[in-house]
This record gives structure tokens, sequence and C-alpha cells, in this order.
């Protein structure tokens, strides 16, 4: 099915896995699906993608060697958030900055590699190399993240409309912290995944919907677009359609200007294309 929305040129999908056979998987974590980058080039050609921020899976831990190969088969218009311990090398994030890396990321909810116990450190280490930090929480958490979360010097990007395990209203202590960090002027919000929470579901998760539109209202600026390909933890009675996913920017950003900032101009401005 094509997508209503014509994605502009220079359309970013700033979050998205890719899984191949061959590379090591942590073993608590679930056997993931076979993701290879020639699948996911038929979405791009599909929904008129042209940039890619390639994110290392969790299944990965800090092996990111799978993530790299994909952004080097992808091309230049590939760029990477990487998962990197305490004891990184200088050398070592030399390299992955070289390859294209431009962020750590954080997937902080059960069962993610990198743990609030060696945040600081992490982030201390990546801002060396002027990367940016991306974190995954459940959005519930943010009234007791947020002082921890503001003292993160540059940009700080969360994931997923902010992942509210159990989706709040906009009046929700929890989304008014979470707005809180955004309107201090160096926080990013990708638009995806609303299907891991929602409540209400397809075609327009209207639950997580209202804080999207809350988001785009307060900060169009500071708000990005993501698939989330190839969904990997989506069940088959969640599982997404692809098309339905970039046309919910004509639900939750209605004005043309306003989905060109959020699929072109802010990521072009965040991760340097």
């Amino acid at each position: 099915m094509a997508a209503k929305l014509k994605a502009p040129p220079g359309t970013c999908d700033t979050h998205m896995h890719i899984y191949e056979p061959g590379y090591p998987v942590r073993p608590e974590v679930a056997k993931p699906p076979v993701a290879p980058v020639s699948e996911y080039k038929k979405l791009c050609a599909q929904l008129g993608i042209s940039r890619t921020v390639f994110v290392q899976p969790n299944a990965y831990g800090a092996d990111n060697a799978c993530m790299l190969a994909a952004m080097k088969e992808y091309g230049p218009n590939a760029r990477g958030v990487a998962v990197v311990t305490p004891d990184v090398s200088d050398a070592e994030l030399q390299r992955l900055t070289k390859a294209g890396v431009r962020a750590v990321r954080f997937m902080l909810l059960p069962g993610g590699f990198l743990t609030l116990d060696v945040f600081d450190k992490v982030v201390a280490r990546v801002q060396e190399v002027g990367w940016h930090v991306n974190v995954q929480i459940d959005g519930r958490t943010f009234p007791e993240l947020e002082a921890r979360l503001r003292k993160v010097k540059g940009d700080l990007v969360i994931d997923h409309v902010g992942k509210f395990l159990e989706p709040v209203a906009v009046d929700h202590p929890a989304f008014r912290s979470m707005l809180k960090l955004v309107e201090g002027g160096e926080v990013w919000v990708k638009l995806s995944a609303p299907y891991e929470v929602s409540k209400v579901g397809r075609p327009l998760y209207g639950d997580v919907g209202a804080l999207a539109k809350a988001l785009v209202k307060a900060a169009p600026e500071r708000m990005l677009w993501a698939s989330n390909w190839p969904h990997p933890s989506a069940t088959p009675a969640n599982k997404p359609d692809d098309t339905e996913l970039l046309d919910l920017l004509l639900d939750w950003a209605p004005a043309d200007a306003t989905r060109r900032k959020i699929l072109v101009d802010n990521p072009a401005r965040l991760y340097g294309f």
C-alpha cells in the first residue's frame, strides 16, 4: 500500500535496526529476526526515505559490528547510534565517529545493556568526540529522571514519544515533566513506535497520538520521525503497517512546513547530513 504522505527529498528515518545472521547475540535476550539492509532498502524506496540513522540493537550489546557493516553497505547517507562501555578507548571512539556514529544509546528498560550506574561515565566519554545521547525509558519515570537528564550538556534524544508503557494524558505529571525537558531547548523526541504501548491501536493510535500532537505543538523544531523497522518487539496482534506509520504525520503534524522540519530539516541539523 502506498503512503498518502509524499515524503519530501531528504526525508530521514532516525531509528531502525539491522539484524544479520552470524553476529553474536546476548544470551539473555530473545533471538532477533533476520532483517538485512537489502530488505530495509525496499522500505526506503517504498516510503521515499533517503537518509537513515542506524541504531545499535539491544541484542548485540556493545558489539557494533553488524550496525557498522550495514551503515557501510547503505552508503554516505547513513549515520549511527552506537553502544559503548565506560572503558571504550579513544581509538575506538574515533573509529566509530569516522564510520558515521553520532550518538550513544541507553536502553534504560529491563534487559537493556547499559544501565544508569554507568550513565554519567559513558556520557562524559562520548561527549569528548561530539556525540549526543539517546535514551529509551518508560516515560512514567520522567519525574524521577528529569534532574538527571537535565544535567546532560548538549543534545539529548528521547525515543518513541517518551514510550509511556501505560499511555497517559497530556496533563499527567510524567508527560509534563517530559515537556519541560523538551522546552529546555536541547532535547529532541522521536515520533515513532506508537504501536508498542498504545491501547487504542491502528490506524491513528489516538492515546499516543495525543502526546505526539502536544509535543509537535510545543516544539516542532525538536521533533524527529522514525520507522523503528523491523519492529522487533511487535507481536502479530500489534505489528504495524509501515506506510501507516509515515502517514501518522498527517494527523500529528498537519502543516506541510512542520512535517518538512520533522522529516528533513531537524534530523539534518542533529545528525549532520
